[in-house]
């Protein structure tokens, strides 16, 4: 080969080289700063994409065993309130069958029977307000819903909506309005509003509550301040709450309300009264007929007949578990397997004579069976989870060795190729160095 210094052959090679060490040391060095085999695409197209898959599936797996946890959880709280409603039902069967006994006087019974009638509104409440994050575990809750549809164009509350002052409503009592003595639930409960013109020119904002079809009580609030103009005047853009704490409610009102109290001040005869008028302050709303609002059942507070819980990553039912659900507030429990025995809340469920406690101590005595089946299924169901838990563990252990196999880092075989990566650098390094010291010598010829 002819010797020139216009190309240096030599030095172009060992940069060449030089710089494909240097590349494969930094690929290197990535990988062992990373801890996984593969840190891009380039490195192994094909196991990084199954590794994607099975890093998402283990990530799954670890959320459906937190599920699971949260489903034990829920159960044992349901269990933790059946064990109480057993210790109740046990104590009424000994009440029971103690007021059976003839050597007892009817007063007597009556003090064994108002026990019994507590111990019975005991159960419905613990069934009632036994819950998980909103979940009812044992029966319906009581709580109760405005039903804001009323308030619609033609519904029975038209009128009290915020072009006449009314921005919101709201239940501060479900106890309450969740008083229902009759079957139909609470869509019979209502409340009616009024607001009149009355002495000494004031004006009363008074709300009437109906329980079961039937006025129940009412209660008056002097809104004459509340007029445009007065010291309680609610301004444009602000709002004022009215309590109406016998009643458990609350009113949210804005400056159109001291629109419509100003409005029935100044007709001093009473036709211009919220509830009375047929075009109410010029609204178009007929108060005298839209002034009533109904309650509802809060659907989210119902005792759902079985609740499914996420155990696995995929979406067939084989990733789910449902579990059912069983009532035993007193009118369920007693009702027997098939359903159609006397239930523990009937009117002739008593122990104020012996012939009625004789009676009693069946019922009570079936309600225990109920109570047993309801709490056997919820064990079978907690037992099932722990299975389910142990199968997620080792199906995420697998997983994870899969995922580790094609992804994670050889550190020892690496830091090996590492070092001699090194070498190469440093040699290729000391190489270029003589390469470019080769032309020196050329020059020699010339002096």
């Amino acid at each position: 080969m002819a010797l020139n210094i216009i190309s240096n052959y030599a030095a172009n090679v060992a940069h060449r080289n030089l710089t494909a060490s240097d590349e494969m040391a930094t690929r290197s060095l990535s990988k062992l700063s990373s801890g996984t085999r593969v840190v891009s695409a380039r490195d192994d197209a094909a196991s990084m994409a199954i590794g994607a898959r099975l890093n998402a599936t283990t990530q799954a797996l670890k959320t459906a065993t937190v599920n699971v946890g949260q489903a034990n959880s829920m159960l044992q709280i349901a269990d933790g309130g059946m064990a109480t409603i057993d210790d109740i039902l046990v104590r009424m069967k000994t009440l029971a069958v103690q007021s059976s006994s003839g050597n007892l006087s009817d007063t007597e019974r009556g003090f064994l029977n108002d026990e019994f009638t507590e111990l019975r509104d005991e159960i419905d409440r613990i069934a009632s307000s036994t819950n998980f994050n909103g979940i009812q575990l044992l029966g319906n809750g009581g709580d109760v819903a405005i039903e804001f549809g009323d308030l619609a164009a033609g519904q029975g509350g038209e009128a009290l909506v915020p072009v006449n002052g009314f921005d919101n409503f709201a239940i501060t009592d479900n106890n309450y309005w969740a008083t229902d003595a009759n079957a139909g639930g609470v869509t019979d409960n209502s409340f009616t509003v009024n607001i009149n013109y009355g002495a000494g020119d004031q004006v009363i904002m008074t709300v009437t509550s109906t329980i079961d079809g039937a006025a129940d009580r009412s209660q008056s609030i002097d809104v004459t301040d509340f007029r445009t103009a007065g010291t309680t005047a609610v301004g444009a853009g602000e709002s004022a709450t009215l309590n109406f704490d016998e009643l458990g409610l609350s009113f949210t009102v804005n400056t159109n309300f001291s629109a419509s109290v100003a409005a029935i001040r100044a007709d001093n005869t009473g036709a211009s009264d919220f509830g009375t008028d047929t075009d109410f302050n010029g609204s178009g709303l007929d108060s005298a007929a839209g002034n009533v609002v109904t309650m509802a059942a809060d659907n989210g507070q119902q005792l759902a007949n079985s609740i499914e819980f996420q155990v696995g990553g995929g979406n067939t039912a084989n990733d789910r578990l449902s579990i059912n659900l069983t009532s035993v507030d007193s009118g369920s429990l007693g009702t027997g397997v098939g359903g159609t025995e006397t239930a523990l809340n009937a009117a002739t469920v008593d122990i104020a004579t012996a012939a009625a406690a004789q009676n009693t101590v069946e019922v009570v005595t079936r309600a225990i069976d109920d109570l047993q089946r309801a709490r056997a299924a919820v064990g079978t169901s907690q037992n099932r989870l722990d299975f389910a838990g142990q199968n997620l563990a080792s199906t995420q252990e697998n997983t994870e060795s899969a995922r580790s196999t094609l992804l994670d880092l050889d550190v020892a075989a690496e830091m090996t190729a590492f070092t001699s990566k090194q070498i190469l650098v440093q040699s290729g390094v000391a190489m270029l160095a003589q390469a470019n010291q080769m032309p020196q010598n050329l020059l020699r010829l010339l002096q």
